[in-house]
């Protein structure tokens, strides 16, 4: 069984109808809509009304809902992205399922995507965590396979010039692999995660502490200990990715909370599991150390 989920916030079903789509296209039988909205009451029917007119539409995607595919929607008080994604991630393990996707809502992908993730999970019991290629809308590659941040690649990239961080960011970001193969990294992000759910179970679920930004790095890290985290480019998704907390002050400060959280939970300067897993990294890929 292969389950997803997206959690919403005052968004409408225009907003995220492309991931849907995707999914509805794709080999998952459940789909978990997870709403922190505190007033969007038309939403529940919006999604009803949305599944029948397209899952009726196609043949191949109404016997799919006659063999037993499912879309939930789950209201819940507003209790943070891995908050909210942990909620479905209990309902996952309840239903049993083998791999769980968390997607985030302005991501859109072609029906080759999960097939070619679980074909590649399937062939490597070690892999606990994947995440395909990101795309923007425009072709241009989303440098979001990353190595595990210092305070100065946290805050550097808030308050310092670009060109006094562009050969930091550079090996932060791995840029020297050219992002054509597939490497064990330790920071993958949360717009698209892809667990094998066996060890979503030995590693754990989100950490609540963080409301929003950073859980996605603490996923990855915790799950990297144990399994492999896998960026897999031979797959493509496109993301918008808006940068809100570049945007809005409310999130800038979110971002920065989160961030410190982080560091207090792994260390500052000091976290040597973090240097040597970004020098293995390194090493692995051929970039700079």
């Amino acid at each position: 069984m292969i389950t997803a989920s997206i959690v919403t916030y005052n968004h409408h079903l225009l907003d995220f109808e492309p991931v849907l789509r995707s999914l509805f296209a794709s080999p998952v039988d459940t789909i978990y809509v997870i709403d922190h909205s505190d007033d969007m009451m038309d939403l529940k029917q919006e999604l009803q009304e949305f599944a029948v007119r397209v899952l009726n539409g196609e043949p191949d995607l109404k016997r799919k809902a006659e063999q037993g595919f499912k879309l939930i929607y789950l209201p819940h008080e507003n209790n943070g992205y891995g908050g909210g994604h942990n909620v479905a991630l209990k309902e996952a393990q309840k239903q049993g399922s083998k791999y769980h996707l968390v997607v985030n809502p302005d991501v859109w992908f072609g029906p080759e995507v999960i097939p070619a993730l679980i074909e590649y999970m399937d062939a490597h019991d070690e892999v606990g965590q994947m995440m395909p290629k990101v795309m923007y809308p425009n072709g241009q590659i989303q440098r979001l396979a990353k190595l595990l941040p210092t305070p100065l690649d946290f805050f550097g990239r808030f308050c310092l010039p670009v060109f006094l961080i562009k050969r930091r960011n550079t090996r932060f970001e791995l840029v020297q692999s050219g992002f054509s193969k597939a490497m064990n990294v330790p920071f993958l992000s949360g717009c698209f995660m892809f667990f094998r759910m066996k060890a979503i179970d030995k590693v754990g679920m989100f950490d609540e502490r963080f409301f929003l930004y950073a859980e996605d790095i603490d996923m990855t890290r915790r799950m990297h200990q144990v399994y492999k985290t896998i960026f897999y480019p031979d797959t493509t998704i496109y993301h918008t990715f808006t940068r809100g907390s570049r945007k809005d002050l409310r999130l800038m400060l979110i971002h920065i909370v989160s961030t410190i959280k982080y560091l207090n939970k792994w260390g500052w300067w000091r976290d040597k599991e973090r240097t040597r897993i970004n020098k293995q990294v390194l090493n692995e890929i051929g970039g700079i150390v």
